[in-house]
């Protein structure tokens, strides 16, 4: 265990440690120097009115609460500037309520001595990020800021003398008194302090800065009162993001080391979020690979140094996920960051909470002071589109037209260049499939064939390969995404006739649209398998789900690949999947006199596939004008 320095002793029985408010860092190191050394009496900069409902609340975690007191003119009173309440958020990862907490654990006498005041004046400071600690020494990081700590007037330097005054009585009681202050308060109480030591034999007077005497004089206030933040709007009450807040409760109920939390708890949200993403899409998500973590890690990391931080805050990391990941990957994050364990029901009237903004229980919106206010919070702006609630998807559910649907088209534009892709790459295979080797005489034709060389390599030969003109071209693919298909998964089967000469004629099997209406008009659901033919046939083709000529089909795809071949113009059908035809599909593209060109699934890039997949259905036609309102890319 690390002893506390010397620079934060203010006399040979005060220790005074300064910290951030809000870090969980600070309440690690904290807790070390409190089980490091051995004090009689815990001192906190809060006024003694705060003692009871303080330590109350603190007993009541690791489910997080406010302990609000009301100003003048708060709680419905009726304030020239409207109603006002100061409060303490009692968080696990606040240095100071750490610090009280234990001392409650130890049988440590606390001392609340803080100067009592009508209305809190709050003040606050962007500190360099608390994670410096983990490789720089506390007084270090402390004479790194003293410089750039402004001097407080009026309350805040009137309050820095009244606990100065208050340490000096103490200081008679006790033998070992530990001080927890903001890095803010702690120059000038301890300024203070060495100007009440300088001349004891007359009573010391406040310095200007501090106003006139009365101004330390403890003032008659309202009791404070706990109350329990909606689960919603935690992470505007703690200090660290209510997940991270939850891993070191967590490591503090299994007595596990909590040294990195900081960092590492970022790991643990986005392997979270990544796991609820996957359970809430299944096989619409995408892939999140640890090659994909990487680098999204990556991107946090260097959006964090652009903006001089060492760990990123939730708006850094909501950013790298969208980027790399996509907007639903992007929405688990900021709900998994959010996501506290340990909220339980308690018998504390809930409030509602926002920046520097508290929702009273009788619905008065007050604003907040924060009292131990880590640094400022300010609204950035980020655009991902929002779920739409149930009762939104009933009411769009019922409003929906069955005589009406068409697809949406910045998707079948996708799809096209994909199915030309297909074609073009199917083209090739043929050409390789004919191609021969043939021994070298005057030209090297279409290239050197290295492995027919090297099995001739003794007798000094060079063979080259030789691809002749393609004989054939391809119209129609099969593409089977999830196969074999579960029936029962995909019961949306449809064909989808050309609107135009540059639009394949297109059958499917996809899941149940009508389970995920996400918009006014606007469902959403994922290709099983698809049959794209182009061009289109003059006069169309029957809708190959219900015509009695394909039901000897077995399944999904062995109707899928029997349309092909029976309204394919060519001689070859090119065929999308994971694994190779079998030869029963070998057997159905014989039966029609055609030959199956497989493309195996992983030639393509699973990122591709997984968008091409999702398809949204639309209400007809007028949907497409505020369609992409609504639609979410995965």
């Amino acid at each position: 265990m690390t002893m506390a320095h010397a620079l934060f002793n203010l006399s040979e029985h005060i220790t005074a440690i300064p910290v951030v408010h809000g870090s969980g860092d600070f309440a690690v190191e904290v807790r070390r120097v409190m089980l490091a050394e051995k004090f009689d009496c815990l001192a906190v900069p809060l006024p003694p009115g705060f003692k009871r409902p303080v330590e109350e609340a603190i007993g009541a975690l690791p489910v997080v609460t406010v302990v609000a007191q009301s100003e003048p003119g708060g709680f419905g009173e009726g304030g020239a500037g409207g109603p006002a309440v100061n409060y303490v958020p009692v968080d696990p990862c606040q240095p100071v309520i750490a610090a009280i907490r234990v001392a409650m654990g130890e049988r440590m006498p606390r001392a609340y001595v803080d100067l009592e005041v009508e209305s809190f004046e709050p003040y606050g400071y962007p500190f360099p990020d608390p994670y410096a600690l983990k490789t720089l020494p506390l007084e270090k990081f402390v004479a790194a800021t003293l410089p750039a700590i402004p001097r407080p007037t009026g309350q805040p330097a009137a309050r820095a003398v009244r606990m100065a005054q208050r340490l000096a009585s103490l200081e008679t009681k006790c033998w070992r008194v530990l001080f927890v202050c903001s890095l803010l308060e702690w120059p000038w109480v301890r300024e203070a302090y060495n100007a009440l030591r300088a001349d004891t034999s007359v009573a010391p007077s406040p310095p200007a800065e501090a106003g006139s005497p009365s101004e330390l004089e403890d003032a008659e206030v309202e009791a404070p009162e706990v109350y329990q933040p909606d689960e919603k709007h935690l992470y505007f009450c703690t200090g660290e993001m209510p997940f991270i807040t939850g891993l070191y409760e967590q490591a503090r109920a299994e007595l596990d080391d909590d040294e990195n939390l900081s960092i590492d708890g970022i790991k643990d949200l986005l392997i979270v979020a990544r796991d609820r993403y996957k359970e809430d899409l299944k096989k619409q998500a995408r892939p999140i690979t640890p090659k994909t973590l990487g680098l999204m890690l990556k991107y946090v990391r260097n959006l964090s140094l652009v903006e001089r931080r060492l760990t990123p805050d939730l708006y850094t990391l909501v950013t790298a996920a969208q980027q790399v990941a996509g907007d639903e990957y992007a929405l688990q994050v900021v709900e998994v960051a959010k996501s506290y364990p340990y909220n339980g029901k308690t018998e504390y009237r809930r409030v509602a909470m926002g920046i520097d903004q508290m929702r009273l229980p009788d619905g008065e919106i007050a604003t907040a002071k924060n009292r131990f206010a880590g640094p400022p919070l300010t609204w950035r702006s980020l655009e991902l589109r929002r779920r739409p609630d149930r009762a939104q998807q009933k009411l769009w559910q019922m409003r929906w037209n069955p005589f009406r649907q068409c697809s949406w088209p910045p998707e079948d534009v996708a799809i096209e260049r994909f199915r030309t892709h297909t074609f073009e790459k199917a083209k090739q295979i043929i050409g390789q499939d004919l191609a021969r080797v043939e021994k070298f005489t005057t030209s090297v034709q279409d290239g050197i064939d290295i492995r027919e060389t090297l099995r001739n390599w003794h007798t000094g030969d060079l063979y080259v390969r030789i691809f002749p003109p393609n004989r054939g071209s391809v119209d129609a693919v099969v593409m089977l995404f999830d196969s074999p298909a579960d029936p029962r998964e995909y019961s949306y089967r449809v064909t989808w006739m050309h609107e135009h000469e540059e639009e394949s004629t297109l059958a499917f099997y996809a899941t149940d649209w009508r389970k995920n209406v996400i918009g006014p008009g606007i469902a959403q659901a994922a290709y099983g398998g698809a049959l794209f033919i182009f061009p289109p046939i003059p006069g169309g083709i029957g809708d190959i789900w219900r015509e009695p000529f394909f039901d000897k089909a077995d399944t999904m795809e062995e109707r899928l690949l029997m349309a092909a071949c029976f309204y394919t113009r060519e001689k070859h059908v090119a065929l999308m999947s994971a694994g190779p035809p079998g030869a029963a599909w070998r057997k159905i593209a014989k039966s029609f006199g055609k030959k199956l060109v497989h493309m195996p699934l992983n030639h393509f890039s699973a990122t591709t596939i997984q968008q091409l997949r999702v398809v949204h259905v639309l209400n007809g036609g007028q949907v497409r004008s505020y369609a992409a309102e609504f639609i979410r890319k995965g």
